[in-house]
C-alpha cells in the first residue's frame, strides 16, 4: 500500500557526432517549444535558464527500445506546498490546510537542464533489457509495473551498459519540476480538478487497471501520464519534512535510516488529491505492486 503524504545547431552537431561514432542514438528535433496544453499554454522558456547543452524540447532516443526523452530547460521553482492559511479573527471559517506536513516547508530549488521520459517506461521497453515482464496487466505499451525500486536500479544499470549513456531515476525535485511545468497551482493543469480526467488515469476513469501510455493530454512540457496510471519511483529516500532538503535539484539520499523511497504522481487507483503536484508517497525499496512503475531521466 502506498501512503500519500533547449541550440538546433548544437543538437545537429551532436547528432552528426553520434552517427560518426556508428551509434544508433538519434536526436529528433521536434520544433521550438513544447506541446500546448488544454488551455493553450506553451512554455518556450518558462523559467530563467542557463545556456542549454541541447535545445529545449528536443527528443532524445538512444536505441530502438529506449524511451523518448524530452529535454527540459533548467530553472528554479518552489517545491512543496505553501504554509497553511492563517486564522481570520473576524471570520468563523476555519483556516485552509494546504497539503500535508511532509510537503513542507515550501522551498526554492534550482534545477539544471535534464531529459526526462515523455512517457512512463513501458513493458516493451523493459522486456528487451531484463528478459522478463513482471506486470500484472500485460500489454506492449502499458506501463511496466510490479517493479521495485531495486528492480529499477538493475534495469538502469543494464540500460546504461547497453547504450553507454547515463540513465537514472529522477530526483524528487526534478520530478516535481517536470510535473509542474511552470505552474504554481495545486494541480499542474490549474485549480479546476474537474479537468483531471483529460490528463490522467485514476479511479474515476481507469476501469481498475493501467492504461496505454500517451492517451491523455500532455502537460506544458509535453509529458504524458505524469499523473496517474502508475506511481513513479524517484531516487530519493523518504524524509518526513523538507527541513534540510537539498536546493540544487539533486536527490536527497542522506539519513536514509527508514529505508523508504519516494514515489510521485499517483496511480490508476488513486483519487484526485493524490494528483496534486506536491503530493508524495513512500514504500520500501523492495516493494512491488500493480500501482507502481517509473519514468527515467537521462543526463547529457
Amino acid at each position: 500500500m502506498i501512503l500519500n503524504s533547449r541550440t538546433r545547431s548544437f543538437a545537429t552537431l551532436l547528432l552528426c557526432a553520434g552517427l560518426a561514432q556508428g551509434a544508433w542514438a538519434q536526436i529528433k528535433i521536434t520544433g521550438p517549444g513544447f506541446l500546448p496544453d488544454e488551455s493553450g499554454t506553451n512554455l518556450d522558456n518558462p523559467l530563467p535558464t542557463q545556456q542549454q547543452k541541447v535545445a529545449t524540447g528536443t527528443i532524445i532516443k538512444d536505441c530502438p527500445e529506449c524511451p523518448d526523452m524530452v529535454v527540459l530547460p533548467g530553472g528554479s521553482f518552489l517545491m512543496g506546498s505553501p504554509p497553511d492559511s492563517q486564522p481570520d479573527p473576524f471570520s468563523n471559517e476555519k483556516p485552509k490546510a494546504i497539503g500535508s506536513p511532509d510537503e513542507k516547508p515550501q522551498h526554492l530549488v534550482q534545477v539544471q537542464s535534464f531529459a526526462i521520459g515523455k512517457y512512463e517506461v513501458t513493458q516493451e521497453q523493459w522486456y528487451p533489457v531484463m528478459g522478463d515482464n513482471p506486470s500484472e496487466n500485460k500489454g506492449r505499451t502499458l506501463p511496466v509495473e510490479q517493479v521495485s525500486w531495486e528492480d529499477v536500479q538493475q534495469f538502469i544499470a543494464k540500460l546504461n551498459q547497453k547504450t553507454g549513456q547515463t540513465y537514472r531515476l529522477p530526483s524528487e525535485a526534478e520530478w516535481e519540476y517536470a510535473a509542474r511545468a511552470g505552474s504554481t497551482t495545486e494541480w499542474s493543469l490549474g485549480d479546476d480538478v474537474s479537468k483531471l480526467r483529460n490528463y490522467a488515469w485514476y479511479s474515476d476513469n481507469s476501469g481498475g487497471k493501467t492504461q496505454l501510455v500517451g492517451q491523455k493530454l500532455p502537460n506544458a512540457f509535453g509529458l504524458h501520464d505524469i499523473y496517474g496510471n502508475v506511481w513513479e519511483w524517484t531516487q530519493d529516500c523518504w524524509h518526513e519534512t523538507y527541513n534540510g532538503a537539498p536546493s540544487d535539484g539533486g536527490a536527497w539520499t542522506t539519513d536514509c535510516s527508514n529505508h523508504l523511497r519516494v514515489l510521485r504522481g499517483g496511480s490508476w487507483g488513486g483519487v484526485a488529491v493524490n494528483f496534486r503536484a506536491a503530493d508524495r508517497g513512500r514504500l520500501g525499496p523492495g516493494s512491488r505492486n500493480s500501482h507502481g512503475g517509473f519514468r527515467l531521466v537521462r543526463e547529457f
